[in-house]
């Protein structure tokens, strides 16, 4: 036989053929039981789920002898490692937020809705949930076959453990949230003795619920119907966006591959239609009909794809991330000849400027400084004009502090009320007034500026101080 006649890997593409019956479109009318196939885009899944990883232990990592990253809700502190955010700290937030928002748009723009493929807590949960299935139901048609058999005591057995285990997940979802608002290390011994705030044990019921529901029973229903990224992310492509793509050019019309028909004889494209890129999709669409809203850029199709173009010993590609210049044979703009990502790179660097700057221009202490405006100033009895101020000093600090003030200004300056050190606590503010005197012939105008200090030392040494510059009213001149 001549080796022009011989399908490479046929046996296995028999056995595809056999299989093709049981994958259909998702039509929303029958759960999806998705194939698994290993490969380098599920590899790549695997690896960016684990961020999530930050979310379960995130919690106990320790900083400075506290919990690194705490959300302090009842004491309006927010513990980020070394640094402490009050609430009038928060347009920090919003330029986080506009950060993350465009980091968002930008990838979207580049690779489609990779977030949703491979970052997603729905999508990332919903694996693990499906994976869970697998191991203890089997591979998809034989959990098809389990769902609709009787109730017997094997099917409770392995129902029971499975949603046991899912219910125990969406436990520690819930729990894991939680820790990043109260301390992680005292929280399991609050929780477990009925001692927790009711808030608590109300968001973990709910965290628990929902993640059950919406990982081990909507799955993808919740990208179609309940995510709105997947409602907008058609305005942020464009023909330049890489996303997983069918060539229709190379691929159709598909066929079914013919025992003893060799590569001469063979008349259809390059796709078999073996149904593996439908058989693997979390949400059940089929890729060959074009980019669709059910499509989360995941990348299995091309894992599934590659691998039969494998056994029937063609190239591979056929489905693979590609933009809609490419597919049409035009040239690839260049990524820094795109204006969009221009525009979106210079809000990023404009917004990550801004969090850098406010971070570290935070202070441990912060002082606001109030003049007494009913009387301006006083005219003492030896000669001297005297104001008076109401200093506010904030501690950001987690231990009180003793702190000490001082005042430079006009020549013969006098601090009336601050001999003692004013004694601040930890993470609010403490108000305490102040009179500054200035003899009256050494005032050379009707204003003029004095600059406060408070300084404070901390139990470890460290030296910290806060600065604020006010104005000294004198007499008309």
């Amino acid at each position: 036989m001549s080796t022009s006649n011989v399908i490479p890997g046929s046996a296995a593409v028999d056995a595809l053929y056999d299989e093709a019956e049981h994958w259909h479109v998702n039509t929303g009318n029958a759960r999806i039981h998705a194939k698994r196939l290993r490969g380098r885009w599920r590899t790549i899944k695997w690896a960016s789920a684990a961020v999530w990883l930050i979310f379960f232990l995130g919690p106990y990592l320790r900083w400075d002898g506290r919990q690194a990253v705490l959300f302090d809700i009842p004491n309006r502190q927010y513990h980020l490692f070394g640094v402490t955010v009050l609430p009038q700290d928060f347009w920090m937030l919003s330029l986080l937020l506009l950060f993350f928002a465009i980091l968002l748009a930008v990838a979207t723009a580049l690779a489609g809705r990779v977030w949703c493929g491979f970052f997603c807590f729905q999508t990332v949960w919903t694996d693990i949930f499906t994976w869970i299935e697998e191991r203890l139901e089997g591979p998809p048609p034989q959990r098809r076959k389990l769902d609709a058999a009787p109730l017997t005591r094997d099917k409770l057995r392995i129902k029971a453990t499975k949603h046991g285990i899912w219910l125990a997940i969406g436990f520690f979802t819930g729990f894991s949230f939680v820790s990043w608002f109260t301390p992680a290390p005292s929280l399991w011994l609050e929780f477990f003795s009925g001692q927790a705030n009711g808030a608590v044990y109300i968001t973990v019921a709910l965290f628990t619920v929902g993640t059950y529901l919406l990982a081990g029973f909507l799955r993808e229903q919740v990208c179609f119907w309940l995510c709105p990224y997947a409602r907008i992310q058609g305005v942020m492509l464009d023909k330049t966006t890489l996303v997983p793509t069918y060539d229709e050019r190379r691929g159709e019309p598909r066929g079914r591959v013919q025992k003893g028909e060799g590569a001469q004889q063979r008349t259809f494209g390059d796709c078999v239609d073996c149904k593996q890129c439908v058989a693997v999709c979390p949400t059940g669409i089929d890729i060959r009909g074009g980019q669709q809203e059910g499509c989360i850029t995941c990348a299995l199709c091309i894992d599934a794809c590659d691998e039969v173009m494998d056994k029937v010993g063609r190239p591979r590609g056929l489905v693979r991330y590609a933009s809609l210049d490419e597919l049409e044979g035009k040239p690839a703009r260049p990524l820094l000849k795109r204006p969009r990502v221009w525009v979106y790179s210079a809000i990023l660097l404009l917004a990550l400027s801004g969090i850098l700057y406010g971070l570290s221009s935070l202070d441990a202490i912060d002082l606001k400084v109030l003049h007494e405006r009913a009387p301006l100033f006083v005219t003492l009895g030896d000669g001297s004009v005297q104001n008076r101020y109401t200093l506010k000093v904030l501690n950001k600090m987690p231990e009180p502090l003793t702190v000490r003030i001082s005042v430079t200004g006009p020549p013969g300056l006098t601090l009336v009320g601050a001999d003692a050190p004013v004694n601040v606590h930890e993470g609010g503010v403490t108000a305490t007034g102040v009179f500054v005197k200035v003899p009256k012939k050494n005032l050379t105008q009707e204003q003029a500026p004095i600059r406060f200090r408070v300084e404070a030392v901390r139990p470890n040494g460290q030296a910290i101080a806060s600065e604020r510059t006010s104005v000294f009213v004198g007499p008309p001149r």
